[in-house]
């Protein structure tokens, strides 16, 4: 007899009370030889509302064959996922930052009620991947996390086009440089199939972060979602997470304070998503690792921006990819110091060894530029600070021109209002436009704005006009755009205390964000300040009143703390 894996799921299967417990698992297909065997979960995101999850039902199937080949007793579960890019500039995208806890809580909820020993989790869409990895962090179970993989490109005219090429062809066609009938065309080719966004959007983003620390099987983050590479992801990580259990490998034991700094690390030499900041801060919080952005601010200064990838570059997940993927990437990461190979991973061995079987990437390959001759010398996620965002705000600067911008605020207290204004020309080069009202809390949901800067740059004023909020923007952003400002609007933050016509700079490079007003100004504005009601009902209210500061990765257990916040702040 071998070690009971049942660490769990024994108070079911053997005790004698538990007879009408294991009466209804019969009915789903156990017997008394699955009894003996570890209860393991399949979380699966499946979803007909979003190409990023439309496959994974597939996947799941062969994450459950390959947990039952392995020698486990496999049950397939599923959680909710929501469409970033569908709710893009509608009310709708304010459920997408509070869908990540939904998908944290349900998949929690079960995994605790069912007593599972361990768990799979198969994500596909933005939020499915943090949302999957606090609830593997809360869990303490065994576990693993597999990415649905990235879509195909899209083509046109001989061109790869993408998500973000409709968005920003929305612009294009107000400003006049297409018609109805080519913005109709970006329109049916942008996405051709299954896969999350192709870019390193926040979907790419999160997913290489989370192989970067040690969470997913090498590999799985670069494979596309429609190849036989992914299918095998799914069904050796059924197989894997039998092995951590016959190890005793839990997720506490590999996400530690280290690989989140490799998680860091690989985010800013690939350019990824200003998400990663809100989503890595919201996982360590999950695990107990005391994770801040002033550790972003420190590895930033240190790893070089090196991958030629959408939004600011030329190519796509699929590109890198051919080129190699994550662990060659890791691997030259490794080679030159940047990376802590001795931290464990799912595989059960560390970093170092699993690169160490990896090939390189390949020779001529385009996507990833050598270390001595980097896209930008510094990461392209720069943590901004001064007396507009005392709690820090997030800028990607990859492929910027222009790192620094003076002019006049012009102030909204809605996205949709500050996207009239620039649809009706009101926006011009120079201006600072600010959205807020839009944080955790004053959203309330933290809605991303890919709509309103495509459509900035799709006018040609992605860098002439700085777009300052207290929200998000989706991966696909690019151009001069600061979000997180924090402390939001809502609970009283400078950013509330801003009038059009305010001078504010915006300083990549000394990393400030200022608004040129005096301390005894912005007081008087202070005393005079009057708090709006929460704009929200049901789950967003609920979400509203408990949501924490952006600084601190809006995460929704920290109440106490964050009420001492807002006392503080007042």
């Amino acid at each position: 007899m071998g070690k009971d894996l049942r660490h769990r799921s024994k108070v079911i299967s053997d005790d004698v009370k538990r007879a009408p417990n294991r009466a209804m698992l019969r009915a789903v297909g156990f017997t008394d030889e699955d009894f003996q065997k570890p209860m393991i979960g399949v979380a699966s995101t499946w979803s007909e509302v979003t190409p990023c999850n439309i496959h994974i039902d597939q996947l799941a199937l062969q994450a459950k064959q390959g947990i039952k080949d392995a020698g486990g007793a496999p049950l397939i579960f599923n959680t909710i996922t929501v469409s970033d890019g569908i709710s893009m500039g509608t009310e709708g995208m304010r459920y997408s930052l509070p869908s990540r806890d939904v998908i944290a809580d349900s998949i929690e909820t079960v995994v605790g009620a069912e007593r599972l020993d361990a768990f799979v989790a198969i994500g596909g869409c933005d939020k499915n991947m943090p949302g999957c990895l606090i609830a593997i962090g809360r869990s303490e179970v065994p576990a693993i996390f597999v990415y649905g993989g990235t879509i195909k490109p899209g083509k046109l005219k001989g061109k790869d086009i993408d998500i973000v090429s409709a968005f920003e062809g929305v612009g294009q066609y107000n400003k006049g440089d297409i018609d109805r009938h080519e913005l109709h065309q970006i329109e049916c080719h942008a996405c051709p199939g299954a896969g999350s966004c192709g870019g390193m959007y926040t979907a790419n983003t999160m997913a290489s972060a989370i192989e970067a620390l040690g969470m997913s099987l090498p590999g799985s983050s670069s494979n596309p979602a429609e190849t036989d590479l992914k299918l095998q992801d799914c069904y050796q990580a059924g197989k894997a997470v039998y092995h951590l259990l016959e190890k005793g490998i839990f997720p506490k034991d590999i996400m530690t304070k280290k690989a989140f700094e490799n998680a860091i690390t690989v985010v800013m030499a690939l350019g990824g998503s200003t998400n990663a900041v809100l989503h890595l801060l919201a996982i360590a919080h999950a695990v107990d690792v005391d994770l801040t952005i002033d550790d972003f601010d420190r590895i930033q200064k240190k790893v070089p921006h090196i991958a030629d990838l959408k939004p600011s570059g030329r190519y796509v997940m699929q590109d890198l990819h051919e080129a190699g993927g994550i662990p060659a990437v890791m691997k030259l990461l490794l080679r030159e110091g940047l990376l802590h190979g001795d931290c464990l991973t799912v595989t059960g061995k560390t970093v170092a060894e699993n690169l160490a079987e990896w090939p390189d990437l390949k020779e001529g390959q385009k996507v990833i530029y050598p270390l001595s001759n980097p896209l930008r010398e510094t990461g392209p996620l720069v943590i901004l600070k001064g007396n507009l965002a005392p709690n820090g705000a997030v800028a990607k600067v990859s492929g910027l021109k222009v790192k620094k911008l003076t002019g006049p605020a012009k102030v909204f207290d809605s996205e949709e209002e500050a996207t009239n204004a620039v649809l009706n020309d009101e926006i011009k080069p120079g201006d600072v436009l600010v959205i807020r009202y839009e944080g955790p809390k004053g959203g309330p949901g933290m809605p991303e704005m890919l709509s309103i800067s495509a459509i900035l740059v799709g006018k040609g004023l992605g860098e002439s006009v700085a777009l300052l909020t207290d929200g998000r923007f989706s991966g696909g952003t690019h151009g001069l755009v600061v979000g997180h400002i924090a402390p939001e609007a809502q609970v009283g933050g400078p950013i509330a205390l801003l009038k059009t016509g305010d001078i504010v700079t915006v300083d990549s490079e000394t990393q400030q964000l200022t608004v040129h007003v005096s301390d005894e100004e912005l007081e008087r504005r202070r005393r005079e300040w009057v708090a709006p009601p929460l704009k929200a009902k049901g789950v967003l209210a609920k979400y509203a009143r408990l949501v924490s500061c952006a600084s601190k990765g809006a995460v929704t257990d920290l109440f106490e703390q964050d009420q001492k916040e807002k006392i503080e702040i007042k």
